[in-house]
């Protein structure tokens, strides 16, 4: 559970980072003078660092010692923090961002990579809802905490962050070994191999007869290949063409939200900076049950036969939520929209477990790195620019109060939200028809790859033992 614990919360870092830019929207427009687009600039500038990275990360994933690798990025992460907090105007703050991007481009290979080896197939999607929990912790706290401390001085929600961050280097560096490559598992806290790579979902896809893709399954070892031949050979993998997609689709409208959903509240309901944070709370704690929930449910279905449980989980949640978000955004009533909200979150904490379980499903071991972080870099280019369309279309849509202004931007929050919904029945929509259909064979064909790797690893070793016998 330590293991857990520390790579729940070095996911969460760039969730906390957002949901204190959120929390703070109101008091950094205030100290700077600057408008909602400038905010949502300080959200994708560190974002937009990470597309250009990620990819080099992912390959350092796959080859070097993944532990180093994240304490070092951590511990970046928290200089960048104590550098926010100590900015004297708005260009000192963007330039401080840009050091963040490094959590997003390290931060998703890295854990992805370790999760597939420390964890068996079996139980992927539980343990990946233990550690996307973290996300929706790190966020509320990022909200919460950084929220109550800007009563004080919107610096101090910046400090905090970094000695957090210099603490979870110090723990990432001690509690957090270099697991053996290949899929293993661990049992407190103590690295050991616990079967076979492959689990349920390939047993009953080997059962039900699926069919590999024969131009897809690989011979050799894909640890040494070239970046360019990983990005095509993850790309010609259907669902996870279609599974990238649907994510991207899902994290714009997560980020937007995340960025503005405490704007939102203060602005549709006239409410207090405290009691939007505390609603805020209370939304997220139904996102806590989604994200703890869905991986279990789907684990569960596979177990009892139910080869695509993953998508059809995922891509219910997607729905879910969407539908939930209407009521949401268009009551009067502040307890109707909590509610309704609640609920939503539940949709949205609920869709990334099983996918992200899923993804090491159809992909061999030796490219779960870079394939995360192709995923990460294709999702991240789109998300980036997720605040700045937010309030962009919100300025836009925001009423005039006279010839060439308008009025406060908040004010076109609701419609913008409404608007960008489309993106979650998009996502859930792909899901359901497309990839719960290509999900068995793309298994299969990640099954066949390790089987015919692992044979041509023995057929070499067997050789050079006779080579050397000869000699």
């Amino acid at each position: 559970m330590r293991v857990i614990a520390v790579l729940a919360v070095v996911v969460g870092l760039e969730s906390a980072s957002n949901g204190t830019i959120g929390a703070l929207a109101v008091a950094l427009k205030q100290a700077f003078r600057i408008s909602n687009m400038q905010v949502g600039l300080l959200v994708t500038v560190s974002t937009g660092i990470g597309v250009v990275a990620t990819l080099v990360s992912g390959t350092l994933a796959d080859r070097v010692n993944r532990t180093r690798v994240l304490w070092i990025t951590v511990l970046i992460w928290s200089v960048a923090m104590g550098l926010s907090g100590l900015s004297v105007g708005y260009g000192w703050l963007l330039a401080s961002r840009v050091a963040l991007g490094i959590v997003i481009a390290v931060g998703g290979p890295v854990v992805a990579s370790l999760i597939g080896d420390y964890f068996g197939q079996h139980e992927r999607g539980r343990i990946y809802g233990f550690v996307l929990a973290g996300e929706g912790i790190c966020t509320a706290l990022g909200v919460l905490v950084s929220g109550w401390l800007a009563a004080i001085t919107w610096r101090l929600s910046f400090f905090w962050l970094a000695v957090a961050g210099l603490l979870l280097t110090i723990a990432v560096a001690r509690m957090v070994p270099e697991p053996p490559r290949g899929g293993g598992g661990i049992q407190r806290g103590a690295i050991q191999q616990v079967g076979p790579p492959r689990g349920a979902a390939e047993r009953k896809v080997i059962a039900q007869h699926a069919e590999p893709h024969p131009q897809l399954v690989l011979h050799e070892s894909p640890q040494h290949r070239s970046l360019w031949w990983v990005v095509r050979y993850v790309l010609s993998i259907r669902t996870n063409v279609v599974l990238i997609v649907a994510s991207t689709f899902g994290y714009f409208f997560y980020t937007g939200l995340g960025t503005f959903a405490v704007a939102l509240l203060r602005s549709r309901f006239r409410i207090s900076q405290a009691l939007a944070i505390s609603l805020i709370a209370i939304i997220g704690v139904g996102a806590l049950i989604g994200t703890l929930s869905a991986g279990r449910i789907a684990d569960s279905l596979i177990g009892r036969g139910y080869i695509s449980a993953r998508m059809t989980v995922a891509g219910a949640a997607f729905l879910g939520a969407g539908a939930f978000f209407v009521p949401a955004l268009l009551t009067d009533s502040l307890v109707v929209a909590v509610a309704f909200a609640f609920f939503a979150a539940i949709g949205l904490g609920g869709v990334n477990p099983p996918l992200d379980a899923g993804r090491l499903d159809i992909m061999h071991s030796r490219l779960w790195g870079r394939a995360e972080a192709v995923r990460t870099t294709l999702r991240s280019g789109f998300t980036a620019i997720a605040p700045l369309v937010f309030a962009y279309v919100a300025a836009k849509l925001a009423p005039r109060r006279g010839p060439g202004h308008f009025a406060d931007e908040p004010s076109g929050l609701p419609q913008t939200f409404l608007i960008m919904l489309v993106t979650m029945y998009v996502a859930g929509a792909l899901i359901l028809l497309v990839a719960r259909r290509t999900y068995p064979r793309d298994v299969a064909t990640a099954v066949a790859s390790e089987r015919a790797t692992d044979q041509h690893r023995q057929s070499r070793g067997d050789a050079a033992a006779a080579v050397s016998d000869g000699d």
